[in-house]
């Protein structure tokens, strides 16, 4: 029998996901079906302490109680009802990263984020090592760096983890991590999906000389699936989470998974050949792979699904900022007319308009480089624009270039995925800000990565939907489906979304548009450089 949603929440059928995005922490309630009924959220920032990204301890619980006491409220409002307790909650946040404590439970330094890129030397040296890519911002980064600092803290570490982990461990007592979060600390093997055993072995045996009291594994937290058993809400964690008090404790707790796994959920991702994109402020995409690469890739990153199949992902830190910088000169200049603004009307006009463009526009060349870019090997960014006299200049071609800019690293790096890899994919979601006008930069992709691309209606529910998606999977799984299964016959039911298939011509163009642009890039490189 379906209960109505207030009948959910009052029965405690609800299930709570909770993830903590670099801007917004989001609260998403789902019903038995696995649809949402309630949300809540709460937005933070941020803070450059010392030189260093950080959120303060403060921040965190002040974030999570805060939207939890925003979800609260969405629900007196909709139902007029109080959440007592919850079949299922599940935890997610950002990836990598380094929290470290000592044995009171003490934060050692201030949780440094994933932004952090003071691990240049630990990254090259550990990638080195492993014969493995190892990224600046993965823990294990950190926590050599600081070894090579000489940080006096390092000695007295007693518990790593992320900062998904650190919030499970503290409302259920359990130090474990979801499989996917896990692979952003230290690889994963695929076999024994845990920590790989020879690396860690290297680790320890590098860092002997030390003489530290712990080794890696006495550190890192253990490593779950998805649908394993992560521990339950502890009376202490209830009152952590809802100051309130109304919250009741025992409620089973999912693995905590880190936001590139709940995006693999959201978008339906997590099967083998499938893939998706997620391209706002930031862009990466996330291919389920069938066997491992055959060698590293400093711009290919290897994480795994929540269930622990291989991911090779391409993550650039530039996608749209350049572009709607663009569209908001075309929003002033509109304004400068004293015609009423409506932004949705002006990005679906000049981006169905970039569509009757030239396929490789038209000569015209765009570097949407806000920041530095390490697929392209650039430590800084500049944005720039380039033509040269007689390249067709338009606005369809204009527009069309920054377009393609938004999606250009992210061709560099699928194109090794695809074309020298030979990687097959049966089907790619796109989510997030790029797709928001129908048909336009699901088109552009396509041409980008030659590869049908959907989106679906439920992509912008996200991660915290995602994560809710993976502790209902923990306690209404009776008939034990594997997680993929699980997702398509419980969740998706069939939905893939609207399709588009590249066609010739748009692929054509846009390996052209390629070709200026990484001809192009000492003319990016030079810009960088000259520093006003």
């Amino acid at each position: 029998m379906k209960l109505d949603a207030k009948s959910t929440i009052e029965t405690g059928k609800a299930i709570l996901g909770i993830e903590f995005g670099s801007t917004r922490i989001k609260a998403v309630l789902i019903d038995q079906e696995n649809k949402p009924i309630a949300q809540g959220s709460h937005n933070w920032e941020n803070q450059l302490v010392d030189g260093l990204w950080t959120y303060s301890i403060d921040a965190i619980w002040h974030g999570l109680q805060d939207c939890y006491a925003d979800l609260r409220a969405n629900v007196k409002q909709q139902y007029d009802t109080e959440i007592e307790t919850l079949s299922a909650i599940g935890i997610s946040a950002m990836m990598h990263g380094y929290m470290a404590f000592n044995n009171k439970e003490e934060i050692l330094v201030p949780f440094r984020t994933w932004r952090n890129t003071n691990t240049a030397q630990a990254a090259a040296e550990l990638s080195e090592l492993f014969v493995y890519n190892i990224p600046l911002r993965w823990s294990i980064s950190h926590l050599y760096q600081a070894i090579l600092n000489n940080e006096e803290h390092v000695k007295d570490i007693t518990f790593l983890t992320t900062l998904a982990g650190y919030v499970h461990w503290q409302i259920t007592g359990e130090k474990v991590l979801g499989i996917g979060d896990a692979s952003g600390m230290l690889p994963i093997d695929p076999n024994t999906k845990n920590y790989s055993a020879e690396m860690v072995a290297k680790f320890d045996k590098l860092i002997a000389p030390k003489g530290y009291s712990w080794t890696l594994t006495d550190i890192l937290p253990k490593v779950l699936l998805a649908g394993e058993n992560a521990g339950s809400l502890t009376a202490e964690g209830a009152k952590k989470l809802d100051v309130s008090g109304h919250l009741k404790a025992g409620v089973p707790v999912c693995p905590p998974e880190g936001d590139a796994g709940t995006g693999m959920v959201a978008t339906n991702a997590v099967k083998q050949r499938t893939g998706n994109v997620s391209a706002g402020t930031s862009s990466f995409s996330m291919i389920v792979l069938e066997k491992e690469l055959s060698k590293p890739y400093e711009m290919i990153d290897m994480v795994t699904t929540p269930d622990g199949s291989l991911v090779a992902m391409v993550h650039c830190n530039n996608c749209t900022s350049d572009l709607n910088a663009w569209v908001n000169l075309f929003k002033e200049y509109q304004e400068l007319l004293g015609i009423p603004v409506d932004m949705n009307e002006i990005y679906g006009k000049l981006y169905n308009h970039a569509l009757e463009g030239d396929t490789d526009c038209g000569g015209l060349i765009s570097y949407n480089y806000i920041s530095g870019e390490p697929v392209t090997g650039l430590e800084d960014g500049r944005p720039l624009f380039i033509r040269s006299a007689n390249d067709k200049f338009n606005l369809a071609n204009f527009m069309r270039a920054h377009l393609y800019a938004s999606v250009g690293v992210l061709k560099i790096g699928n194109d090794i995925l695809f074309k020298e890899e030979k990687i097959k994919v049966d089907r790619i979601t796109g989510h997030g800000g790029l797709f928001k006008t129908k048909g336009v930069g699901q088109r552009i992709l396509a041409a980008a990565i030659d590869s049908p691309i959907s989106v679906m209606e439920t992509a912008g529910e996200g991660g915290a939907w995602g994560i809710a998606l993976l502790g209902s999977y923990l306690v209404n799984n009776p008939k034990k489906l594997s997680l993929a299964d699980f997702l398509d016959e419980n969740v998706f039911a069939g939905d893939v979304g609207v399709e588009i298939k590249p066609t010739a011509e748009d692929v054509a163009g846009f390996n052209a548009y390629i070709e200026h642009y990484k001809a192009g890039l000492p003319i990016e490189e030079a810009a960088v450089k000259y520093k006003k």
